[in-house]
C-alpha cells in the first residue's frame, strides 16, 4: 500500500465537474455498435446520461472521454466537452480525462463526479445527494447500494459458504472525488497497468483513503447485458 496523500481541507467553494468515460466497446452486451450508444427510450444512452448531469446546477461541465477515432458525438453545449483521449482501460481512460479537465483550466482541487456512461439511469437527485453528502468530506464518496441478497462463495461450481453480507455493498458511479488526489492515486497503479482498479474508490483505497459510502439507488444499475435494455426501456418510458 502506498503512503496515503494528505487530504485536501473541505472547500464548499470548490466546483464540481462530471467526468464521464465513453470509450469502451460493451462487449457483453451483444450490440453491433458500442452500448452506450444504443438507443434507448428513443436516445443513444449516453445521452439520457448527461442530461441527468445537465440538470445539475452545480455541475460546472461534463467531459466526456471517446476513442481518439470515435465520431458519434457531436456537441455544440459549452458545459459538454470531448476528450478523444480514451485509453484501453476505463481506468486509462479516466486517468487520460483528469488531464484533460486540467489542461482546459479545472484545478487540482475541484471536484469530479465519474459516472458509468452506461448507468443511463442515474438521476439529478442523485447526483445532488452524492454532492451533498461529499462537499464537506476530506476525501470523497461514491454511490453504493447495501447487498440485498445472500451472499455465497463458490468452490468448483458449488457453494462453498454463505457470507455475511451486513458490511457489504455495491458500488454505483457517480465516484466523486477531487481531481488532484484521485489523478495521483490512478497514476501511483499506471505502471503496472492499473491492475487492482476496478474503480475510482478502489484507487483511492490503494492509496490509504477511506471513501465515503452514500446510499443509492436500485434502479441505477449499469447496462451490461442484452436483458438489461429492456429494463432501462421500461424506466425511463416509466419516469416520463
Amino acid at each position: 500500500m502506498t503512503e496515503a496523500p494528505l487530504p485536501i481541507p473541505p472547500n464548499p467553494a470548490l466546483r464540481c465537474h462530471a467526468l464521464l468515460p465513453c470509450a469502451g466497446s460493451g462487449s457483453r452486451a451483444g450490440t453491433a455498435a458500442p452500448k452506450q450508444y444504443q438507443p434507448v427510450a428513443g436516445l443513444p444512452m449516453v445521452l439520457h446520461t448527461l442530461a441527468a448531469f445537465q440538470a445539475v446546477d452545480r455541475i460546472e461541465r461534463c467531459l466526456v472521454v471517446v476513442s481518439p477515432g470515435d465520431r458519434f458525438l457531436s456537441v455544440d453545449d459549452p458545459h459538454i466537452q470531448l476528450a478523444r483521449v480514451g485509453g484501453s482501460t476505463r481506468a486509462a481512460s479516466v486517468f487520460n480525462g483528469l488531464q484533460a479537465l486540467l489542461d482546459s483550466g479545472a484545478d487540482d482541487s475541484d471536484w469530479v463526479l465519474v459516472h458509468d456512461a452506461a448507468r443511463c439511469l442515474i438521476t439529478p437527485a442523485q447526483v445532488d445527494a452524492l454532492i451533498d453528502a461529499c462537499l464537506a468530506d476530506a476525501v470523497g464518496g461514491l454511490l453504493a447500494l447495501k447487498l440485498p441478497d445472500t451472499l455465497k462463495s463458490e468452490a468448483g461450481g458449488r457453494v462453498a459458504t454463505t457470507v455475511d453480507r451486513s458490511d457489504k455493498w455495491l458500488a454505483q458511479t457517480p465516484q466523486m472525488f477531487r481531481i488532484g488526489p484521485l489523478r495521483a492515486a490512478l497514476a501511483a497503479q499506471a505502471s503496472n497497468g492499473f491492475a487492482g482498479v476496478t474503480d475510482e474508490a478502489s484507487a483511492m483505497e490503494l492509496a490509504g483513503q477511506k471513501p465515503l459510502l452514500v446510499p443509492g439507488s436500485a434502479q441505477n444499475f449499469k447496462i451490461t447485458y442484452p436483458e438489461d435494455f429492456a429494463l432501462a426501456e421500461a424506466i425511463l418510458r416509466s419516469r416520463s
